[in-house]
C-alpha cells in the first residue's frame, strides 16, 4: 500500500459563540475554518483527521501541511507509522505541532480501516467507558460557576472543572461557591490556565486543598519548572501541568525527572498525535503517574483523544470543555455523554466517525493540495 495523495479542504465554521478560557487564549470571532485532512492510497483507503479550532482556523497551518509535510510521505506505506512519525517530526521547524498531529491520526485511521478495527483495538483496550467532567468557561459571576456546577452534578457527570477569573482572590471565592453548590463529596477541580505568580498560586493551592479539590492544574507559567518544583513540595493537593507548550514526547522528560508535576497532560493536538500520547502515557505509567487527556478542540481531535484513553490505564476522565458549540462541529453524530455520566469507546473501524460530508461540500471555502 502506497500513499497516492494528501488533500486539506478547508470549510467554514460560523455562529461560534463568544468564549474564552483564560488570557492566554484567543478570543473567538464568530467564525474560523477547520480543515478535513485526506490521506489516500493505492487501494482506495482514505485517512481522515480535522486541522484547526474555533479559534485557530486551519488555514494557518494548512498551507505548511501541503508544503512540508506531503512530500515526506507521498509515495509512503501507510501502515509503517513510527517511521513515518519520526519524519513528520524532522519537518517541526518548518511546520507545526498541530499539522503534525493531524496527519499521525490520519495514519492511525488507514491502518484502523485495513485492519478493520476501532483504533483502540489496535493499540489495546483497557476499557469501554470512561467518565466525563465538564470544563467550564470563564463565568462574569460566582453564581454562574455555581449555578454551572450544580447542573452537571444533577445530570450525572462525573466532575466538573473552573477555569477561574484569573484573580487570584476572586478565583479563590469561586472555588468556595461550586464547593457550597455541590456538597463536600462531588469531584471538583481548579484549572488556573498559567496565570499566577508563585505566591498567588501557593495561596490559590492551600485554599482548594482545604476545600479537598481532587488536582490543581497549570496555576504557573506552562514552563516554570523551577517554581513548579517549589510549589508541589508546599502543598499535598495533586498539581497537573505539562498540557503546554506544544511540544513532543521529549519535553515531559525533565518535569518527570525535577518531580516538578504530580500528574502529565497533552491531547493529539498540542503533543502531535496519537503516536506521542501513547508513548507519553506509557512514560507516566512507569512512573506510577497519570496521563489526563485534554480536549482536542475539534470533533475528530476528542474521538482521537478517546481513542487513545480507551486503551490505556492511567487516566479517569474525559474532558468536555463547555459549551459544545465552541467544541463540536463537522461530524453528523458526535461524542455524547450517557444518563451516568460516561462516554463510551468508538465502535467502527479507525476512528469510527461520521463525518458530515454533505456540510463539509456545503461550507467548502478553498482546498489546499
Amino acid at each position: 500500500m502506497k500513499i497516492t495523495d494528501v488533500r486539506l479542504t478547508l470549510f467554514a465554521w460560523e455562529g461560534i459563540p463568544s468564549t474564552t478560557y483564560g488570557h492566554h487564549s484567543a478570543r473567538p470571532t464568530g467564525r474560523s475554518d477547520l480543515g478535513l485532512l485526506r490521506v489516500m492510497t493505492d487501494e482506495g483507503v482514505e485517512g481522515h483527521a480535522f486541522l484547526g479550532t474555533s479559534s485557530n482556523p486551519a488555514s494557518l497551518d494548512g498551507p505548511a501541511l501541503i508544503r512540508f509535510l506531503k512530500p515526506v510521505v507521498m509515495e509512503q506505506d501507510p501502515l509503517d507509522r513510527e517511521r513515518l512519525n519520526k519524519v513528520l517530526w524532522s519537518r517541526a521547524r518548518a511546520a507545526t505541532i498541530r499539522s503534525i498531529g493531524a496527519v499521525d491520526i490520519a495514519l492511525w485511521d488507514i491502518a484502523g480501516k485495513v485492519a478493520g478495527l476501532p483504533i483502540h483495538r489496535l493499540i489495546g483496550t483497557s476499557r469501554d467507558k470512561i467518565g466525563a467532567y465538564a470544563s467550564s468557561e470563564i463565568h462574569r459571576t460566582r453564581e454562574a460557576y455555581a449555578e454551572q456546577a450544580q447542573h452537571y452534578k444533577s445530570t450525572g457527570w462525573h466532575a466538573y472543572k473552573i477555569h477561574p477569573p484569573q484573580n487570584w482572590r476572586e478565583d479563590i471565592k469561586v472555588c468556595e461557591a461550586v464547593r457550597r453548590a455541590v456538597g463536600d463529596d462531588y469531584t471538583v477541580m481548579l484549572d488556573s490556565t498559567w496565570s499566577y505568580r508563585y505566591e498567588e498560586a501557593l495561596r490559590v493551592g492551600r485554599a482548594i486543598q482545604d476545600l479537598g479539590f481532587y488536582w490543581y492544574e497549570d496555576p504557573l507559567h506552562e514552563q516554570d519548572i523551577y517554581n513548579y518544583v517549589k510549589l508541589k513540595q508546599k502543598l499535598h493537593i495533586p498539581i497537573m501541568a505539562t498540557e503546554y507548550p506544544i511540544s513532543g514526547l521529549d519535553s515531559y522528560v525533565p518535569w518527570v525527572m525535577q518531580r516538578a508535576t504530580d500528574m502529565l497532560r497533552g491531547d493529539v493536538a498540542v503533543k502531535g498525535g496519537i503516536t506521542t500520547l501513547i508513548k507519553t502515557a506509557h512514560l507516566a505509567e512507569a512512573f506510577r503517574m497519570n496521563y489526563e487527556v485534554h480536549h482536542g478542540g475539534n470533533s475528530l481531535n476528542n474521538i482521537a483523544n478517546l481513542h487513545v484513553i480507551m486503551a490505556i490505564r492511567n487516566t479517569e476522565f474525559f474532558e468536555v470543555l463547555l459549551p459544545d458549540a465552541m467544541q463540536k462541529y463537522g461530524l453528523e453524530a458526535d461524542i455524547e455523554v450517557d444518563r451516568e455520566g460516561y462516554v463510551h469507546a468508538p465502535t467502527g473501524p479507525g476512528l469510527g466517525a461520521a463525518i458530515d460530508f454533505e456540510l463539509i461540500e456545503r461550507k467548502k471555502i478553498g482546498q489546499l493540495e
